[in-house]
């Protein structure tokens, strides 16, 4: 009888946090098979994740949201100004400043610094957040309301954050890159609104749409490893590759620490919005980084070493939000009892 009662418990177990241990077999997936989901392997990253897949996220997002929720979600200004400015003003400022600390007293390598520096001048990602925000239950129109207005401010703030701190020019295509942002988000997310506003999709609640968004996003982390694991023509030592990663772990978990904090203990946002603010306040998009690199740094002898805090950045912003799904499903709970039981 034990025995039965603990493989229930490890099943529910299993169910309650498949999602993690989908984000663990995903890259155990791409350390074996990385040609596999690499960038031109046959599964095409560069069309299924980039396009494709993100795609189906908003579109997803379109068909579980409605628009009156997408309008009210709007009209919450302060939410919006706090992930907007926490993202394209308080982080920049604060890796800045620590990258030239760094530089200045112990003799970092420079031009991972810079990498560090163009990570955090990116916008929100379009995908990760959203996800992650649904799956605890917060405030999923806002997280796709400010990454669709993060994306967008991305293409003008981010070029000029980069001249700012950097020195160099990096300004992008603002017309290629509005026509992709309009390929992969409005027009799926706007598919999805309709289909739902007008009852053609009827039964949209009782999809598994979290658990098919979801696994689009294993998808996404696992060609992402598929990349990070052969990208092996970095000239860095141990040493460079050991410093970016723990760096790259404790400034995520110190801006999630002080997003959360900040915006729990403001009396503006509700418990929904806190989660929405935790994750798109500090997550930074892979697919607008890439690009912007390129432009940049193509052709470089340093590229490797610019390209690899972003490469480290974005799936661990993935593993990590991942690990947070049930302690914030737990908060998110004991903060809506909590409000239901006050007099």
């Amino acid at each position: 009888m034990t025995g039965f009662y603990n493989r229930r418990e490890m099943r529910a177990m299993l169910r309650r946090n498949w999602f993690l241990f989908g984000v663990l077999l995903a890259i155990l997936f791409a350390e074996i098979f990385p040609s596999l989901g690499s960038t031109g392997g046959l599964l095409k990253p560069e069309w299924t994740a980039k396009y494709l897949s993100v795609g189906i996220i908003f579109f997803i997002s379109g068909l579980s949201l409605r628009l009156d929720d997408l309008s009210g979600a709007a009209a919450s200004f302060k939410v919006h100004l706090f992930i907007q400015i926490f993202t394209f003003v308080g982080v920049p400022i604060a890796v800045y400043l620590l990258c030239y600390l760094f530089l200045s007293t112990i003799g970092v390598n420079e031009w991972i610094l810079k990498g560090l520096i163009t990570v955090s001048c990116m916008p929100p990602p379009v995908s990760s957040a959203i996800i992650l925000t649904k799956a605890i239950g917060g405030n999923e129109a806002a997280a796709v309301f400010n990454s669709v207005l993060g994306s967008f401010l991305g293409i003008i703030i981010t070029p000029f954050s980069l001249l700012l701190f950097l020195g160099s020019s990096a300004m992008l295509s603002m017309v290629n890159s509005l026509v992709a942002l309009s390929q992969t988000v409005i027009v799926p997310l706007v598919v999805g609104l309709l289909l739902r506003h007008f009852n053609i999709v009827a039964s949209a609640n009782s999809l598994p749409l979290s658990n098919i968004g979801q696994a689009v996003l294993l998808f996404i982390i696992y060609t992402t490893f598929c990349d990070a694991f052969l990208t092996h023509d970095s000239p860095m030592n141990a040493t460079d590759i050991l410093f970016s990663v723990i760096l790259v772990v404790m400034l995520q978990l110190v801006f999630l620490y002080a997003s959360f904090h900040m915006a729990q203990n403001s009396k503006w946002f509700s418990a929904a919005d806190v989660v929405a603010i935790t994750f798109c306040s500090t997550h930074k998009s892979l697919t607008l980084g890439i690009p912007i690199l390129r432009i940049l740094y193509s052709g470089y002898s340093h590229f490797s070493q610019i390209t690899l805090p972003l490469l480290v950045y974005h799936p661990t912003q993935i593993m990590l939000g991942g690990l947070l799904v049930p302690p914030f499903k737990k908060w998110l709970y004991h903060s809506k009892a909590k409000i239901k039981t006050r007099p």
